[in-house]
């Protein structure tokens, strides 16, 4: 029942990427009734010695939207982080580059980066989904708007993921209901969910997250779907299903949830 996919910016068997293997893919998805409506792909701009590389990759990931036919390139900000150093997990007190350790400076040189990217994938027909996400200088409401307000191209909005949010630090910084509210306003293209339920070990300062189907865990997609739609939001929704067990059946019963809660709000 679903209506296309979301896939990340390389092919299934890593080959080289051009425009007719690509064109070939997207004729393949589109033959069985899943063309692409969502390319991951980007990286963190704020670190000089990888700066290169992750525009390098921003480009491609653009060209790869192009291409293979999607409206929209799930564009991400995150920095790899490091498993030795504390902040690598989700749900510690400390996100590694994440916005509470972010100055003016990152933020002011990523979207200078960002602008001509973004002209360029304009003139692709390519939309721009910043994903609020651990691990960059967007993981909050307050991160994701001050950013999107210096990038400044219509082309580019925000990715709401409250999952990203829920699980970023042992204590949440900010309530869904709260992030939902303050980040609709700019997400009319696309969108993350997710859900998931938080079990908190305050002795160790962690929690650990379960995903879980979007009717069954702790962010009320009823609250937030009523705040997307009252914000006028008509793009793209995307599940991230569950990772284990029958995802045909349990992600289908996510799609049912949403579609109905969808119908009694309107």
């Amino acid at each position: 029942g679903f209506d296309g996919l979301e896939i990340s910016a390389a092919l299934p068997d890593g080959g080289d990427v051009s425009e007719h293997t690509v064109g070939e893919l997207r004729r393949q998805l589109e033959g069985s009734g899943l063309p692409v409506l969502g390319v991951r792909g980007g990286g963190g701009l704020i670190h000089p010695r990888t700066v290169d590389a992750a525009r390098s990759r921003w480009e491609q990931a653009i060209q790869f939207t192009a291409w293979v036919g999607s409206p929209t390139l799930n564009g991400n900000l995150c920095i790899g982080s490091h498993q030795d150093q504390p902040g690598h997990f989700v749900g510690d007190p400390l996100s590694q580059d994440g916005s509470r350790k972010a100055s003016e400076e990152n933020y002011e040189r990523s979207a200078s980066i960002l602008r001509p990217l973004a002209d360029r994938a304009a003139d692709l027909g390519v939309g721009i989904a910043l994903e609020v996400h651990q691990h960059s200088i967007i993981d909050t409401s307050w991160g994701a708007t001050k950013f999107l307000a210096l990038v400044d191209r219509p082309n580019v909005s925000i990715n709401p993921d409250l999952g990203n949010i829920y699980w970023l630090y042992d204590e949440p910084e900010e309530t869904s209901e709260s992030a939902i509210v303050a980040l609709a306003p700019f997400s009319g293209a696309y969108w993350h969910c997710k859900n998931l339920t938080r079990i908190h070990i305050p002795e160790n300062r962690h929690a650990i997250f379960l995903q879980v189907q979007l009717h069954q865990g702790d962010i009320d997609y009823r609250f937030a779907l009523a705040a997307m739609l009252d914000a006028g939001f008509d793009g793209t929704f995307a599940l991230e299903g569950v990772r284990v067990g029958d995802q045909y059946e349990r992600d289908g019963a996510s799609l049912a949830y949403i579609r109905q809660v969808a119908e009694e709000l309107s």
